[in-house]
């Protein structure tokens, strides 16, 4: 997976729709650490673990207080409206999709250094306890914090690559560029 810049869909979502108007509040310094890098991100939002039920590809839950994060940016304009519409369900108004402008090359790369902290987390709610439980909302949790794993493990690193790019140019890499490392 290379980067796709998800807000020039979402300036294209149709005004008309019930979550057009969703409160974007979420302040960058209130941001969960779990969060992937990218634009999109949970801030402090409540918890009413709603966020899945409209995003489950694109949100996750933290363990202990039920505060919603963004593990996978989305990938196309139907993951784009999935989101806005758990950022609409949410009360506080605590996602923020300004994370462009507070993620430095420098950021994600230590994001990325300390990955094992993220993946430990995602795990221990994949395979552990949460995932034993018999409630459907926490499997549903389970499910997710397997394909937050299986993101970390498999395509984020070549979509935090066309991130650096990005951020670093200002646009999404063309075919055969060549992207940054995540190591400098």
């Amino acid at each position: 997976m290379t980067y796709w810049d998800p807000l020039p869909a979402l300036a294209a979502l149709p005004a008309d729709s019930p979550y057009a108007d969703v409160r974007w509040d979420g302040r960058w310094e209130e941001r969960n650490w779990r969060n992937v890098p990218g634009p999109f991100y949970g801030a402090a939002t409540d918890t009413c673990w709603t966020g899945r039920l409209h995003a489950p590809e694109s949100v996750l839950y933290d363990p202990e207080y039920g505060l919603e994060y963004v593990y996978r940016q989305p990938r196309d304009p139907g993951e784009i409206e999935s989101l806005r519409e758990a950022a609409c369900e949410e009360a506080y108004g605590g996602y923020g999709y300004d994370g462009d402008l507070y993620w430095t090359p420098d950021a994600v790369r230590a994001w990325w250094r300390d990955r094992g902290r993220v993946r430990e987390d995602a795990f221990s709610l994949g395979w552990g306890e949460w995932a034993t439980i018999g409630r459907e909302a926490l499997q549903d949790l389970a499910a997710g914090a397997r394909a937050y794993v299986a993101h970390i493990d498999g395509d984020l690193n070549g979509y935090l690559r066309g991130y650096l790019f990005r951020l670093q140019e200002g646009r999404a890499a063309h075919p055969g560029e060549r992207l940054p490392e995540l190591r400098p």
